[in-house]
Formats: structure tokens, sequence, C-alpha cells
């Protein structure tokens, strides 16, 4: 053990929080992994599976008029809203708003790109540590579109993204897409952009759990529990877990979209709203198979050939984090999905209901709490922290142990709120 070793807590056992542990146990820390349930129980459980290398632009709020008008009924698939979720979020919805007006999203996409574009890399490193490789495929994925117009735009934004970042690509008509998805429904598709970088997890869950079992088995320490109360004390800080008290030098919060809250009771403000989704796993029908990662982009919902079946992903639903699943959405994507793919029955007996944690300049928060000696921060990757939870756990390693970053850390200071 290191002389400089220190006792360090990670509350959060999602993809970010285990990424994070396993960093710092890496770099020789003592460390323990706090979380209620399972690592990757949450919505690492649910995601869609992509370690996503082409997402170099992160999801802008709508500022056009067509689209607005189009989501106002709130029948919509890719996005839903509860008029209660869009009131209690309305000051970090309108942040989202401005910072996604051309001129702000415009300094926004290089930071987020710095952070994309070491994705695989870093969770290379982890996958092949843990042994995790046979939850991998290196294959891309396939976005569908049903309009010439939508795919020219889609085909127009992924030269620039070329240009500027090194994504890769090929562009499929509609034959081609036959060929490599015969069973796609054959009328209503004008074509697909096949992403060829990312990596897809058949098992999002079991990723996770891979990680945290490596973890574990070079000395890191897992303890199941709820979170009760975190202070700060003479030394460092204690969280009571269940009753216990678990001492440590320093704390990292990873607590997805509960980290925000828990920030507010040390006095920090964070602006913070969710997007909630939904999945269900599918059986196919006379034999139909899918061969790779569909997302159905102008209709908003995304199919994956997963170990538990096909499992269809929602969009975005604006909605207070603890109110009941509104399945609605599910119902409606799944409708859509039918008339693209052969699916078959339901097989999971309830949906599964997630939230992602977003912030309104769309990047993370990740490094030391302002005024908080101590405290670190890592939350907030809204669509990307199963992408994302690698490299924030290398990077916040290497501020944690003072050392020169691999990228420019300013922009995702949580004092730049």
């Amino acid at each position: 053990m290191s002389p400089s070793a220190r006792d360090i807590l990670v509350l959060g056992a999602g993809m970010v929080g285990v990424c994070v542990a396993w960093h710092l146990r890496r770099r020789g820390h003592r460390v323990t992994l706090v979380d209620r349930g399972a690592p990757g129980r949450e919505t690492s459980f649910g995601n869609a599976g992509i370690i996503q290398r082409e997402a170099v632009r992160p999801y802008r709020f709508p500022r056009d008029l067509p689209t607005l008008l189009r989501v106002l009924p709130n029948r919509e698939i890719d996005i839903r809203y509860r008029p209660s979720g869009m009131a209690g979020a309305m000051g970090p919805l309108f942040h989202y708003w401005r910072h996604s007006a051309p001129q702000n999203y415009a300094h926004i996409v290089p930071a987020y790109a710095a952070l994309i574009t070491r994705a695989l890399d870093t969770h290379d490193e982890m996958i092949r540590a843990a042994g995790a490789d046979h939850l991998i495929r290196q294959d891309g994925y396939l976005k569908v579109f049903r309009t010439a117009r939508a795919l020219d735009a889609e085909c127009h934004q992924a030269e620039q993204n070329a240009a500027g970042y090194g994504v890769t690509y090929r562009v499929l008509d509609r034959a081609a897409l036959a060929r490599k998805e015969p069973d796609l429904s054959k009328g209503g598709l004008a074509g697909a952009v096949h992403w060829t970088q990312p990596w897809t997890v058949t098992d999002p869950g079991a990723l996770v759990a891979a990680y945290a079992d490596h973890f574990q088995q070079q000395g890191g320490h897992l303890v199941r529990g709820t979170l009760e109360t975190l202070t700060r004390t003479g030394h460092g800080w204690r969280a009571m877990v269940d009753g216990e008290a678990l001492d440590a030098e320093q704390v990292v919060l990873a607590l997805g979209p509960w980290s925000a809250p828990w920030l507010a009771r040390q006095g920090l403000r964070v602006p913070q709203f969710v997007k909630r989704g939904y999945h269900m796993h599918y059986s196919s029908r006379d034999g139909a198979q899918l061969h790779h990662w569909i997302m159905d982009a102008e209709t908003g919902y995304l199919l994956a050939p997963m170990r538990a079946g096909i499992r269809l992903t929602t969009g975005a639903e604006l909605a207070p984090q603890d109110d009941p699943p509104h399945l609605q959405q599910l119902d409606a994507a799944e409708a859509a999905a039918r008339r693209l793919f052969p699916l078959g029955d339901r097989l999971d007996p309830h949906p599964w209901m997630g939230a992602r944690p977003c912030t309104p300049d769309m990047k993370p928060v990740i490094g030391p709490a302002p005024g908080l000696p101590g405290l670190w921060l890592a939350f907030g990757h809204g669509h990307q922290g199963f992408t994302l939870g690698p490299v924030t756990g290398k990077l916040l390693g290497q501020m944690m142990d003072g050392e020169d970053t691999d990228v420019d850390m300013t922009p995702y200071g949580a004092d730049r709120f």
C-alpha cells in the first residue's frame, strides 16, 4: 500500500460510482463502495447498452417551433412530460433551453467530446481487467430513418463529426439496410447510418457487476445499505449507513439522480433535472432475428438484441423522479416497434423504469465540491453515464491525487453554476 493511500468512500454503485471506486483502488487507496442495492441495478441496468463513441454532441433542448408544436400535445414517443415535472424543474429546464442556443451549444460540444472520445479506451482497460469480453460486441449500431430528408440531415452532421472528432460511419440505402437486417419491415425506411465505432453490451447490468467484482478482487470493499446521513468530521467525513458509521478522509458523491439532493443537504446546490426512461424485453415471432442495435431515430425508441431478449428502450420522460410510472410512452413505442420488427411476447413481469440525471449545460459534474474539503463529485452525465463511467473514474482519480489530468477539467467543475 502506498504511504499516500487514503480511506475513501464512494457513494453510489451505478456505472459511474463503480468506475470511480475501481480507479481509486487501482491507485492504491483504501476504497469502500456504498449503495443500497447490488452494483449496476439502477439506471445502469436499464439503458440501451451502447458505449457511444459517436455521441460527441449532447442532446439539445428543441428550439425550433415545429418540434415544440409537435411535442406540446404530449403524445409523442421520443419525449413525454408531466406538468408537475415541468413545473418542478422550470429553472434548470429554462437554462437547458438557453444553453441549447447555437452560440452557447458550440462552446459546450468540445468539452463534451473530450470525454466521449476517450470512452472506448477507458472501457477497454476495465473490460480486459474484469474479463468481461463475452458481454461486448464491436460492430456498432444502426440509426434508421423513415424519410430521406432526416437521413440527409444525419449524414451532414456525421460528416462534421468525422472531420472534427474522428467519428466513423457508413451510409446504408434501403437495399443495404435490408441486407444487414432482413427482418425489418421492408416498407417505410429510407435507409440508415451505421455508426461503426460504438461497442454494444448484451447485459449492461452484468458489465457493471463485472467491474464491481474486479474492484473487490483487488481489495476494494462493498457495503450494501441505505445512506442515512453524511456529515463532516474533524478529520474527514462520516456516512451513516443502516445505523453503521463509515469514516473516511474523502468521499465521492456518485449517486446519479440522487446526488444533487444529497449535495443540497451540505449547503451546495447544483441545478439538476431528470429524464426518466422505460424498457421491456420481448421474444421475436416466426424465427425473426435482430442482428444489430436499432435506433428508430424519427420515432424515438431503440431495439437491442440482449441476453434477456430484445430490449425496447423509450425516449425521455420529463417527470418528477419519484412519480409512479406512466406507461403510455412504452405502449406507444411498442406499437411502433411492432410495425418495424416482428416482436413477440413481453418477457418481463413489469416494465423497468430509471432516471437520468441531467444538468442544464449538458455536461457532467466532475471534481471537488466547492467549500467542502474532502468531498468530490461525479454525477450529472445525462444520457451517457454508461458510456462515460470509466473516463470519469480515471480523470477523478488524477484530480484526487493531484496529478495533471488528461483533459482540462474546468468545464465540469461544480463552481460553474
